[in-house]
Order: structure tokens, then sequence, then C-alpha cells
């Protein structure tokens, strides 16, 4: 006798449970990004965050209070890619390298990462060797495309396959593991 007398709420009980979880009521509001200090370290490798030049990244895992850093947006790919994690994420930031310089990206440039465009393969190192060039807007992401080289993907466009190939290239680019500014096309210029 209870099932049939609750079976006319299940339906607009499991929506309305669905829409603030999904944001639908207004309520729910995405932690902002953090502003990334001196002591900064990445979570994956443990470097020190400012000290490096790219886009960063940082995650939040089921809404977590404070954010997971990261000093290049690989290594925060690597860490959301992971079974464990993919579940469990938020959302998460990266920097627009659209509007701030590559070598010292600002605080108030990031974007939600799932969705920025991301330039990969192109020329230009970051904390670990490549990384990955997002943008807020697709026609600047074309831009730095025409100037660095690489191809574009959106953030579900981005696996676990392709960072282990941009991981390769990066060795042979870079012998003797050596990750930073310099390496075949090495160098790096201001944004």
């Amino acid at each position: 006798m209870k099932p049939a007398s609750l079976a006319g709420y299940t339906l607009p009980l499991a929506l309305s449970l669905l829409l603030t979880a999904c944001g639908g009521s207004g309520d729910t509001e995405l932690a902002a990004p953090q502003p990334i200090t001196d002591g900064d370290s990445c979570h994956v490798c443990g470097m020190l965050i400012q000290e490096l030049p790219g886009p960063k990244g940082q995650a939040y895992l089921n809404r977590d209070a404070s954010a997971r850093k990261f000093c290049s947006t690989t290594d925060l790919f690597a860490f959301l890619l992971q079974p464990e994690n993919e579940t469990r994420l938020s959302h998460a930031w990266v920097h627009d390298v659209g509007v701030t310089p590559w070598t010292t990206p600002s605080d108030d440039a990031f974007i939600l990462a799932s969705e920025a465009y991301y330039v990969v393969e192109h020329e230009r190192r970051g904390a670990m060797g490549h990384t990955l060039a997002p943008f807020a807007e697709a026609r600047l992401a074309e831009a730095f495309q025409e100037t660095y080289g690489g191809r574009i993907l959106t953030f579900e466009e981005i696996d676990l396959e392709l960072l282990t190939e941009l991981g390769r290239r990066d060795a042979v680019m870079q012998p003797g593991g050596h990750h930073g500014e310099t390496g075949a096309g090495g160098h790096m210029h201001g944004h």
C-alpha cells in the first residue's frame, strides 16, 4: 500500500533532485578558482606552480571547498582522466591563454575547463614540456594554431591516449627527460 501512495511523488521528486544537482534551481554555484600563490605545488608532480610557464589548472571534486592545483593543463587532465577521479569531478578551471601571457598567466584569466577549446601538438612549451593551450574563444585558438601549429580539440575529446602520445613526443623532443622552456622549437615567447 505504501508503494502505491508514493508512486505519484516518485517522478516529480526525482526530477527535482536532478534539477538541483545540475544547478537547475539556481541555488548551486560553482566554487571559484583560487589564486595561485608562492607556496602552491602541483597536485600531480609536486613542482612549485608559480615558478613555471604556461597555462595552469585547478579541479574541484565532489564540490570540495578547496581546489587541487596543477602546474600545467597536461597534469590537470592526467589527474581528471584517472578512473577514480572522472566520476568525482565537480568542475575544473584552466587559464585562457587568449587573454593572459603564456609565461605568467593571471589568476583573473581562469575559464571553465569544460567550455574551453584546446590546441594540442603545438610548438609552445609549458611547465612539464608540452601542455594543452586552452582558449575561451575558438577564433583565438585558431589564431594560436596558425602561429604555433597543432590541432584544436574540445574537453570531451581529450583522453589518456592523447596525453600518452604527447608525453612520447616530449621525450623525443627533450632527450634526458628535461622539461621546461627549451627543447626542439623551445624558446618561449610572450603571448
